[in-house]
């Protein structure tokens, strides 16, 4: 279940360890059956994180559908998308 505990820990992973595709597989690896993308932040217009960090930004995924979309709804979410911000 995606809960905003949850995603406060998924934050502060990628703000102790970075982000990159090694992150990610230790989430995925972490958290079986939650869903995790990794992109850069101007890959998602319009569109506000769940949490906002130094660095990254945390949305939440609904996949429910077999068609993956972004959310706001904890309990609809399936998962993550981290995305990284350039130039911070």
């Amino acid at each position: 279940m995606i809960t905003p505990e949850l995603a406060d820990v998924i934050a502060a992973t990628v703000e102790n360890q970075g982000i990159d595709e090694a992150v990610i597989g230790q989430l995925r690896a972490g958290h079986p059956g939650v869903h995790f993308t990794y992109c850069m932040d101007d890959d998602i217009p319009n569109h506000q994180p769940v949490l906002e960090r130094a660095g990254f930004n945390l949305y939440l995924v609904d996949g429910r559908d077999h068609c993956l979309c972004l959310t706001h709804d904890f309990e609809r979410a399936t998962g993550f998308v981290v995305a990284e911000i350039m130039g911070e």
